[in-house]
């Protein structure tokens, strides 16, 4: 049985100048978007809707995770549990897994840029974040490579482009190793392989340091009160402390902000970090380590912001070593933990090429 996920409304904190309501319900900042020339995000796309009520004292309406856009909204059955999924265009499947603290909407640049290219887009919202099923369990990540596994069967398709980034990028290593059958071409971004952010997390003091966030998510409770206070406030200062130097627009920010204040996510989306550190004495936490170590087949591109504070460059640098494949790595100078949305066309034109190489 699923936890409750029903979206609640919030009110943005007094005074931050972050968001306004415009009067066609979209998120604005003092200058009326959150570039300040318009109702949408670049890219063209309607920006996520406020929560306020209008002038006349009208009821504020929930926020919904099912922004409105040229995509489809759905959900799926895969691996017993149901997904929510934002899909665009027709052609060879590309998935689309995002890392923490987003969901789905962290695509919404390359959702349509890949529509655009020829390609069926669908962006994944990952167990226990945005529409998908909060369950009680199955936050390790084997279990959560094979939601993804699952999701891909599940839309008709026997192979696709897997893209993914921070933990989605770790869970898109893990599922290259377990159904490499299903990977056409694997591409990761801010996500060390596995094995690497293991020793890291064991070995570098720096890596340990820029992961402070994630030792303190294995105390019981506290971590997800933090989270969601004050209309989840820390998650902004996490968002805007991990960029470089183009930072994320305030639209973007504030519906993170309200994705993790939906109930039961800010529990759910840290169970993984606490597996991955808890487990690392522990005989699963062990196999599955030796697992990994299986090469990866698919042809690999690797993308890392050299300005990532949280996933260090020299930690993600040689995953190479486990890829038995063409593999490509980037490093984009001045670019911190979110490349997809920090540089939307460089990262675009990058994956472009990629699967381009390797359509057949």
């Amino acid at each position: 049985m699923s936890l409750d996920q029903k979206p609640v409304p919030a009110q943005p904190p007094a005074g931050s100048g972050d968001t306004a309501s415009g009067s066609d319900g979209t998120v604005t900042d003092d200058g009326g978007t959150a570039s300040g020339s318009g109702g949408t995000v670049p890219g063209g796309v309607a920006a996520p809707a406020d929560r306020g009520g209008d002038a006349q004292g009208a009821p504020a309406a929930a926020w919904d995770v099912r922004q409105a856009g040229p995509w489809t909204h759905r959900d799926l059955a895969a691996n017993g549990a149901r997904f929510h999924i934002a899909e665009l265009g027709e052609g060879p499947l590309v998935l689309l897994v995002h890392g923490w603290p987003q969901y789905w909407w962290a695509w919404r640049h390359q959702l349509t840029a890949l529509a655009e290219a020829g390609y069926r887009a669908v962006a994944l919202d990952l167990r226990g974040i945005g529409g998908s099923d909060r369950t009680p369990r199955g936050y390790d990540p084997g279990n959560l490579a094979l939601d993804i596994t699952g999701v891909i069967r599940s839309l008709g398709e026997n192979r696709a482009h897997l893209v993914g980034h921070a933990s989605g990028g770790t869970l898109s290593w893990v599922a290259a190793v377990m159904r490499p059958s299903v990977i056409q071409s694997l591409t990761v971004v801010s996500a060390a392989h596995p094995r690497d952010l293991r020793r890291a997390l064991l070995t570098d003091r720096r890596q340990m340091a820029a992961f402070e966030h994630i030792l303190g998510f294995q105390r019981p409770w506290i971590p997800e009160r933090r989270l969601v206070a004050d209309d989840a406030a820390l998650v902004g200062r996490y968002l805007d402390a991990w960029t470089g130097r183009n930072q994320l627009d305030r639209a973007a920010v504030a519906a993170y902000r309200e994705a993790i204040r939906i109930p039961s996510t800010a529990h759910c989306s840290i169970e993984p970090y606490r597996w991955l550190l808890r487990s690392m004495a522990r005989p699963d936490g062990i196999q599955f380590a030796r697992r990994m170590k299986k090469p990866i087949t698919a042809p690999t591109l690797h993308v890392q912001g050299a300005a990532d504070p949280v996933l260090l460059s020299h930690t993600a640098l040689g995953g190479g070593e486990y890829v038995a494949a063409p593999y490509r790595w980037r490093l984009l100078p001045g670019i911190g933990h979110f490349p997809h949305e920090e540089a939307p066309e460089q990262f675009t034109a990058e994956l472009l090429d990629w699967i381009g190489r390797h359509k057949d």
